[in-house]
């Protein structure tokens, strides 16, 4: 991953919106080097282009939105996690409604979808997010941190009052295929009580034991359970992970979290940005053989471009 990905070719999928509950088509394509993420809402007049990038982000409450005056597209996260997971750098994703389809609550269909079309390396090199200098950010009782590293690596910890999940960690550096097999198919989960009360509020109207992982006060209502006994804390690392390339490209660094969501994911990144001085953007040396988690800088100033060698 010296170069820049696209996809070799477009790949489209069907599906509903966990919380419009309206079907929509998604279809992945191509795109140009540097051009990035970027959502094109096709069912509207005039079509609407919107960069999948932290200036974008308009909603973070119950899922990750970006929009601009010309429309929006929510629940972005398991998308964006499959980008990253797989090494895209660069795609247009046509949408046909508001919402991406929740799928089967995880990254692995969009994974799935990459794979059947594979990748096409551009001859442009991939900028990295190299973090120089610990940052963290808090709200409350939930806290994100993250720092220096060679290799993106995420460290988990959620704590919820219920039998079935009580306090999980995960621990792990994010390669493809490590997100592949121990990220990508860890399903979104909510509260019986909370899915009701979402539904009286015309919200969660997609949701059903399908496309999440549905817990009453005591257990799992799913008859399949859990692909993961820590399927939980998992998923919460997905949903990481996607928020985290909102910031347009991959990153080294370690990230501690810690009850998190996807409000301080964003307060994090925001917070990178208000700091240009505890990172840098490194480019790979294509000239040596490179392991692409690992880099070393050799030149450049805090802040600035600059190029790496392993």
């Amino acid at each position: 991953m010296v170069f820049q990905n696209t996809l070799k070719k477009y790949v489209m999928a069907s599906g509903i919106g966990l919380h419009t509950g309206a079907r929509v088509t998604i279809k992945l394509h191509p795109a140009p080097v540097d051009s990035g993420i970027r959502f094109v809402r096709t069912d509207l007049d005039p079509v609407a282009l919107i960069p999948a990038n932290i200036g974008y982000v308009t909603e973070t409450s119950l899922a990750t939105t970006v929009g601009n005056a010309a429309g929006s597209v929510s629940t972005i996260e398991h998308l964006m996690a499959a980008f990253f997971g797989m090494g895209i750098d660069n795609a247009i994703v046509e949408i046909d409604g508001p919402e991406v389809p929740i799928m089967d609550g995880s990254a692995y269909p969009f994974v799935a979808m990459i794979k059947q079309v594979g990748l096409s390396s551009q001859k442009a090199p991939r900028r990295y997010i190299e973090i120089l200098e610990p940052v963290t950010v808090s709200s409350g009782d939930k806290t994100v941190t993250i720092s220096p590293c060679d290799s993106l690596y995420v460290s988990v910890g959620i704590d919820f009052d219920h039998p079935m999940i009580a306090r999980q960690q995960f621990d792990s550096r994010v390669t493809p295929h490590i997100f592949e097999r121990r990220i990508s198919r860890a399903r979104t989960f909510g509260f019986l009580k909370e899915v009701e009360y979402l539904k009286e509020n015309g919200l969660a109207l997609g949701g059903c034991l399908d496309n999440a992982l549905v817990l009453d006060d005591k257990t799992i209502l799913n008859q399949d359970g859990l692909r993961f006994s820590d399927e939980f804390v998992r998923h919460k690392a997905l949903d990481l992970i996607g928020d985290i390339y909102l910031l347009g490209n991959p990153v080294l660094g370690k990230i501690d979290s810690f009850k998190s969501g996807h409000a301080i994911h964003h307060l994090l990144s925001k917070e990178l940005l208000n700091r240009p001085y505890t990172w840098r953007l490194v480019e790979l040396d294509a000239e040596r053989p490179a392991d692409p988690w690992a880099v070393q800088a050799i030149s450049g100033e805090k802040g600035i471009f600059t190029s790496v060698s392993v």
